[in-house]
C-alpha cells in the first residue's frame, strides 16, 4: 500500500554507457557477465563511442525522466536507473526512498519484454530493494508496453516525418526498414513471444504510419560480436536487394530504440548510411523520440497502469 500522502516513484530503466574511452572496458565486462572483451573487441568498441563522441544515452535518459516527472505532476519523483553505468538502479532506488517514495513503477526502456533479456532488471531492483533494507520502496516492474497508443502514434510520426522529408517523388515507394536489436538464433529460439512482441510492434507502427504491406520490412540491426547465427535479415543484406529491386533510397526506423545511443548513432548513423549508400541507395533515418512528448505520454500512461493509478491522480 501507499502511504498516505507519500509520492509515487518511477524508475526509468536502461543498461547505460561508459563514461569516457577509459571506461569502456570496465561496462564492457559488466555487460557481458563479468567476461573481460578480448583486446580487438574493446579497441572496436573504444574506436566506435570515440567516433560519435560519447553515448549521450543517459543525458536523454536523464531529460526523459525529467519530462516525465514534470507531465506526470505534482505527486511523483522519477530517476533514471541504469542496470552497467551511474545513476545505477540502487542510487536511483535510494533518492525514491529518501523522497519518502513507498511505492515505484519500473519502466524499462525497451517496449517489448522478455524475461531472458530484461530479466536482470527485475533482479537488479530486488537486490537493491535488499541493500536499502526496510525503507525500500516496493518496485513494481511493468511488462512490455509495445502496443501503447501514445508510443505507437509516436514512432508512427517519425515516420511520416521521415517520409516528408525526402524527395515528393519517394515518399510513396522508399522500403521503410524497421529495425530491431539482432539476438542470437539460441536465443531467439528461447523467446518466440519476444519475436512476436517485435513483429506487432512494426505492424501496428507501420499501419499507424500508413504505409502500405509492400513499402515496409521488419529486420535486424547492431549484431554483436558472440560466435554463432544471429538473426537474419540484418538490414546490411537487405540494402543491395533493395538497389537491384530499382529502390533509390531507404527509410532506417529503429522502433525499439527510445534514445539517441551507439546503436542508432554508430550501427544506424554510420553503418548503415556506409552500406546503403555503399549500395547506391540515398539513406535516410528517423530522428530518436528522446524527450518527444508522445513518448513522455506513453511513460506516464504505462506508470499509472503499472501502479493502477489513474489519470487524475488516485490510486
Amino acid at each position: 500500500m501507499i502511504a498516505t500522502g507519500a509520492p509515487r516513484g518511477v524508475l526509468l530503466m536502461t543498461y547505460g554507457s561508459p563514461d569516457s574511452p577509459d571506461d569502456v572496458e570496465r561496462y564492457l565486462t559488466a555487460v557481458r557477465g563479468g567476461r573481460a572483451p578480448d583486446v580487438e573487441l574493446l579497441s572496436e568498441f573504444r574506436r566506435r563511442y570515440e567516433v560519435i563522441g560519447g553515448s549521450p544515452l543517459i543525458e536523454r535518459t536523464r531529460e526523459q525522466a525529467a519530462a516525465l516527472e514534470a507531465h506526470l505532476g505534482a505527486g511523483w519523483v522519477v530517476r533514471p536507473a541504469m542496470r552497467f553505468s551511474e545513476p545505477l538502479i540502487e542510487a536511483a532506488l535510494r533518492e525514491l526512498a529518501a523522497r519518502g517514495v513507498t511505492e515505484a513503477a519500473g519502466i524499462i526502456l525497451s517496449p517489448q519484454y522478455s524475461p531472458l533479456l530484461m530479466g536482470g532488471y527485475a533482479r537488479a531492483v530486488t537486490a537493491a530493494g535488499e541493500a536499502l533494507g526496510e525503507g525500500a520502496p516496493n518496485v513494481v516492474v511493468a511488462g512490455p508496453w509495445f502496443a501503447e497508443p501514445a508510443l505507437v502514434e509516436a514512432l508512427a510520426g517519425r515516420i511520416r516525418d521521415g517520409l516528408v522529408a525526402l524527395d515528393p517523388g519517394a515518399r510513396r515507394s522508399v522500403p521503410v526498414l524497421l529495425t530491431a536489436h539482432s539476438l542470437p538464433r539460441r536465443v531467439a529460439d528461447q523467446e518466440p513471444d519476444y519475436l512476436a512482441q517485435l513483429a506487432a510492434s512494426a505492424r501496428l507502427i507501420a499501419s499507424a504510419a500508413g504505409l502500405t504491406a509492400e513499402q515496409w520490412t521488419f529486420c535486424w540491426q547492431s549484431a554483436g560480436h558472440e560466435p554463432g547465427v544471429w538473426m537474419q535479415p540484418d538490414f546490411a543484406d537487405l540494402m543491395p536487394v533493395l538497389a537491384a529491386a530499382g529502390h533509390k533510397d531507404v527509410l532506417i526506423a529503429p522502433i525499439q530504440f527510445l534514445a539517441d545511443h551507439l546503436e542508432i548513432l554508430y550501427d544506424v548513423e554510420i553503418g548503415a548510411r556506409e552500406q546503403a549508400e555503399a549500395a547506391g541507395l540515398r539513406f535516410a533515418r528517423i530522428a530518436s523520440l528522446n524527450d518527444d512528448p508522445g513518448l513522455v505520454e506513453a511513460l506516464a500512461n504505462v506508470a499509472r497502469e503499472t501502479l493502477s493509478v489513474g489519470a487524475g491522480g488516485v490510486g
